[in-house]
């Protein structure tokens, strides 16, 4: 460990793995470390099941729902918009040769106590008992509104300024309260309704990238590794290991060494390795970082899909806050065998959102309620953390801690947000030739 690089990065999380890749590609000499024995820090997936139990303390459970191996749990689920900022990273990096995708089923969204299904097509919303026949011609209108939008060209504003609030906007168009509400929580994926006074630019972009995302597979606007998530953060760090990149796990980090107000190396106790630069999850730095909330999570075992999904072996249901008086949503996802992330005849199910009570476990009930009889269920509360400052002036780069989407959007941002911090300049994503995800199964 006794040598000097560029960037020393602390902890295998997704987002200090897709960093470390990034900055390896970009010519850095990068040496990443972790406490853990296995890659993904925070947002690990466990295998065989046992691990899963082990790590929430309870008892082991062999084989009683399967083969062991057979599981691949996520801690922190998420789903990849299928033509968002995740895949473009992916493919800019080339780390898609490292993994393959499978679209999800369908995409639900929650209303008056049942799940709908978000429209995929034309054809769908005018079949769905979502909206009105006269509400259909209206949001159709948006969508076609939303596609042909540019905000440097005005002749495409159709009256429509970008700085008109959201709330405006929805208006405009004469969409009422529940089109407002699945619009801006299940398509543009809005965490609470704080967007709806602010500029309509960013409903109008994230309206268009679920667009987009939908027409890349048809299904749902959301794609999902094969074995679970862990499979990205070891992507990532083969890619690094390419580029001369150095791992090592099982890595404990006694300090990080400053001198004159900034990083110089971080040290193990015995040996201190030098470097100019550290990027860490807040784990690695409990004196620079704030706490800014909690999540809560259940981890859910079924035996059983979840019922008037159609048959879906895998889904994302988002409920809005307002149709269950909540200030931020409840996300709601489940995947199978077809990821091979389960035993077949076995369901994952995870129900997660932003704590905003003393009694975070009831928080979660209107998502539970939708799965149906529960085999096991591992809950868990942890606090969320940002970085007390930018990093700029320790050149110690701390990366937020996961939130409640069950997206990878918001990751993304806080990954690109992390990269201009550190190199001064924004990630370029003109050089990515394309963003079609070869290897997608149906």
């Amino acid at each position: 460990m006794d040598e000097t690089y560029d960037v020393i990065v602390m902890g295998t999380g997704l987002k200090e793995c897709i960093l470390s890749g990034m900055l390896s590609v970009t010519g850095k000499k990068v040496l990443h470390v972790d406490r853990n024995t296995y890659y993904g820090g925070e947002s690990a997936s466990l295998t065989p099941l046992d691990q899963v139990f082990q790590h929430f303390g309870r008892p082991p459970v062999g084989d009683k729902y399967g083969r062991g191996r057979d599981w691949n749990v996520d801690l922190i689920p998420k789903f990849l918009m299928a033509n968002g900022q995740l895949v473009k990273l992916l493919i800019h990096t080339g780390v898609t040769r490292y993994l393959e995708f499978k679209s999800v089923d369908g995409s639900y969204v929650y209303k008056g106590g049942k799940i709908y299904k978000v429209p995929a097509d034309e054809k769908e919303a005018l079949q769905s008992s979502l909206m009105g026949i006269f509400e259909k011609r209206r949001f159709k209108n948006f969508l076609q509104f939303v596609q042909d939008y540019e905000v440097d060209d005005p002749k495409t504003w159709k009256g429509v300024d970008p700085t008109m609030i959201s709330k405006q906007l929805y208006e405009k168009f004469g969409l009422d309260a529940n089109t407002q509400d699945f619009t801006g929580h299940a398509l543009a994926l809005f965490r609470n309704d704080k967007y709806m006074l602010e500029p309509c630019v960013e409903l109008i972009k994230r309206c268009r990238l679920y667009s987009e995302s939908l027409a890349r597979y048809g299904k749902s606007p959301y794609l999902y590794p094969l074995y679970g998530l862990g499979e990205l953060p070891q992507g990532f760090a083969r890619l690094s290991a390419i580029y001369g990149g150095t791992y090592m796990l099982d890595k404990p980090v006694d300090k990080i060494v400053m001198q004159d107000g900034h990083v110089v190396g971080v040290s193990d106790g015995k040996d201190t390795a030098k470097c100019s630069i550290v990027v860490c999850d807040p784990s690695y730095a409990p004196d620079r970082r704030k706490k800014v909330g909690q999540v809560v999570r259940a981890i859910c075992i079924l035996n059983h899909p979840i019922d008037n999904i159609r048959g879906a072996q895998s889904v994302q249901i988002i409920i809005p806050q307002n149709q269950v008086n909540r200030n931020d949503d409840i996300y709601v996802c489940m995947v199978s065998s077809t990821h091979n992330v389960c035993p077949q005849n076995y369901y994952l199910a995870i129900v997660a959102t932003t704590v905003e009570t003393n009694n975070p476990e009831a928080e979660l009930q209107p998502g539970l309620e939708l799965l149906g009889t529960i085999e096991e269920k591992f809950v868990s509360v942890v606090d969320l953390f940002e970085p007390e400052d930018d990093g700029k002036d320790s050149k110690i780069f701390i990366t937020k801690s996961y939130d409640a989407t069950s997206h990878f959007e918001t990751t993304c941002d806080d990954v690109l947000k992390t990269y201009e911090r550190i190199t001064g300049a924004p990630f370029d994503f003109s050089k990515v030739k394309h963003t079609e995800v070869d290897s997608v199964g149906e």
